[in-house]
């Protein structure tokens, strides 16, 4: 009997739970975390060849050893580059880089180099057998260290080793100024640049009562 009571009384909280008005709506299962990130993922073929494709999901995954994974289908040509090679580099575009950054996702290394059809730079990075992008203000080169797959994608989680940077973007730390920067997002309907600055991380909390 005491069971049984136990079992009415979780029931019924659930129900209750369920049942809360919590003022948002059920859309089902989505992407939307915003900002995604709109990076070009650059990566050698058996042949050498450079290439490059727009990759947003993309990330940092771990601190120490400093890691950014990367998630792609084998459909892209990049899939197979990064398995062959263990290695690829992470290219962060600015806002005047967005109609190289949409055509870089949208065409196929698999029919052309898109480095030379759209006069970009391939640069050897110095710690990895990857290119990256000389045109673009971030370049972080990155060796694979495992490979997990997931379902539609493969994740390819890369240790950072060095990161190229336009000096004309550093603030007088030597650090990236995103102000001089002016990053690119990608918001599912379109890309976004950054907007005004908010609040210092790590002070603002501060202010709550």
């Amino acid at each position: 009997m005491k069971l049984l009571l136990i079992l009415c009384y979780f029931a019924i909280n659930t129900v209750i739970a369920q049942n809360v008005d919590h003022g948002k709506i059920s859309i089902g299962k989505t992407s939307d975390i915003f900002p995604k990130p709109a990076v070009v993922i650059g990566s050698y073929g058996k042949d050498g060849m450079p290439n490059i494709m727009t990759a947003s999901w993309t990330g940092i995954c771990n601190s120490k050893p400093l890691c950014i994974a990367v998630s792609l289908r084998p459909a892209t040509l990049s899939y197979h580059n990064i398995t062959e090679n263990m290695a690829f580099t992470v290219n962060v575009p600015n806002e005047e880089l967005v109609k190289v950054v949409d055509y870089v996702g949208v065409k196929s290394g698999h029919k052309m180099n898109k480095f030379e059809k759209l006069g970009l730079t391939p640069i050897k990075a110095d710690s990895v057998n990857a290119p990256f992008v000389k045109e673009f203000p971030i370049s972080i080169e990155c060796k694979v260290i495992k490979i997990v797959d997931i379902g539609s994608h493969r994740q390819f989680i890369g240790e950072v080793m060095d990161t190229k940077v336009d000096p004309s973007i550093l603030n007088e730390k030597q650090r990236v100024d995103v102000t001089k920067l002016l990053p690119i997002s990608y918001g599912g309907n379109g890309y976004y640049g950054i907007g005004e600055f908010i609040a210092k991380p790590w002070s603002v909390f501060k202010e709550l009562k």
